[in-house]
């Protein structure tokens, strides 16, 4: 199972099926330089500025499945949004003790511990909402990985007028601090081998989504821009079989995205009408032993995309090549870019939001584009190698 690879592309490069590329990705002949100094995520691409603020939630319905000692599951949950405020104090990436245990969890040595926390959002804190209703997101980070790896993604979407609901599920993270100061460390890392993990994870995620969705329009004062009847789910590895957990089993998430994980929800023999988009590193997510996403596809009687970013890695859709040279890592040959695989991953995933939630037409989702050639359209023109 490709729950653990780590944080950055330099660490693991997928030995997997491809589609056929005749020519190499762009980006492998011209490798995101390393950066000397803290990094500032990419810009939001959207023509609004963005805010962010934490929720801090508690489902006293059900016990935390990880955590035997508590009755109770609490969630952290990140909101970025548009603002009309220009000004302010950036959010941070992640707090130092975050920065050393999520460094510490990836054995990643010889760079002092709170490096990650010195990264530079784009987001403003508790900035005031603004807007008009929108569209909700709803994202789910890897195994393991804090919701912050995904945050140059979400401030993207913000920027481009969706309010995005990121869930830190807790245990389930190297690092999760709640108000105090106290920090819920990964309970669920050494459970990874045991047997129907992955079904666990994602039916436990679906019931987090679930309850996030419940929640907002009591705990956030920012509500009101939500447009209930616009929901869709983004998830990155588990994230991405939790996205599909989340759609069986809750009606309200209407679209959803799967960036490179294994799915585990059972689909309905009958057929999954809803929309939803495989975005991968290669056609078979796990090397060419995982047969999910052709199982899954055939199930899928909607709209439906499975596209594959040639040169990409299990991480090159989160944060984690943009900070690997922080940490000392250097590009491996081939492997697509750290610019370029956030350039495509916001815009693809954007693409099928605006098209699904906002009922805009994108020509991009039809057809492989000359402007971005790495993004091959699977099955039909993918060849297991």
């Amino acid at each position: 199972m490709r729950l653990l690879l780590a944080v950055a592309a330099g660490l693991a490069v997928l030995a997997a099926s491809a589609c056929s590329a005749p020519a190499p990705p762009r980006a492998a002949a011209n490798p995101s330089p390393i950066p000397t100094g803290p990094v500032t995520l990419p810009a939001p691409t959207g023509a609004h500025p963005v805010g962010t603020t934490a929720l801090y939630l508690k489902d006293t319905s059900r016990p935390d499945p990880w955590n035997l000692d508590v009755d109770a599951r609490e969630l952290k949950v990140t909101l970025w949004y548009p603002t009309e405020q220009h000004d302010g104090q950036r959010a941070p990436y992640m707090t130092p003790k975050e920065s050393e245990l999520t460094l510490k969890g990836l054995r990643i040595a010889g760079v002092p511990s709170d490096t990650l926390s010195k990264t530079r959002t784009n987001a403003i804190k508790d900035a005031k909402p603004a807007g008009k209703t929108l569209p909700l997101v709803v994202l789910s980070p890897g195994f393991t990985k804090p919701m912050s790896t995904l945050t140059s993604l979400a401030e993207d979407l913000a920027s481009r007028g969706y309010v995005v609901a990121g869930i830190d599920h807790t245990y389930e993270s190297y690092a999760t601090t709640f108000p105090g100061g106290r920090v819920a460390e990964c309970l669920a890392c050494d459970s990874d081998t045991d047997p129907g993990f992955g079904t666990g994870v994602a039916q436990g995620r679906a019931a987090d989504v679930s309850f996030v969705l419940d929640q907002l329009p009591k705990k956030w004062d920012g509500s009101q821009l939500i447009d209930r009847s616009r929901i869709a789910m983004v998830g990155q590895s588990i994230g991405g079989a939790a996205a599909m957990a989340a759609m069986v089993k809750d009606s309200r998430v209407r679209a959803g995205i799967d960036m490179d994980g294994t799915t585990y929800a059972r689909i309905p023999k009958s057929g999954f009408t809803r929309p939803f988009m495989f975005l991968g590193s290669a056609p078979h997510v796990s090397g060419g032993s995982d047969n999910s996403w052709d199982r899954d596809w055939k199930l899928l009687t909607g709209w439906k995309r499975w596209l594959v970013l040639t040169g990409a890695e299990h991480q090159s859709f989160t944060d984690g090549p943009l900070l690997s040279g922080i940490l000392g890592i250097k590009p491996l040959p081939d492997v697509l870019g750290a610019a370029r695989g956030a350039e495509l991953t916001r815009t693809y995933v954007a693409a099928f939001l605006d098209q699904h939630l906002k009922s805009q037409r994108q020509p991009l989702l039809d057809k492989p584009s000359s402007r971005y050639p790495e993004v091959k359209f699977c099955p039909a023109t993918c060849a297991q190698s």
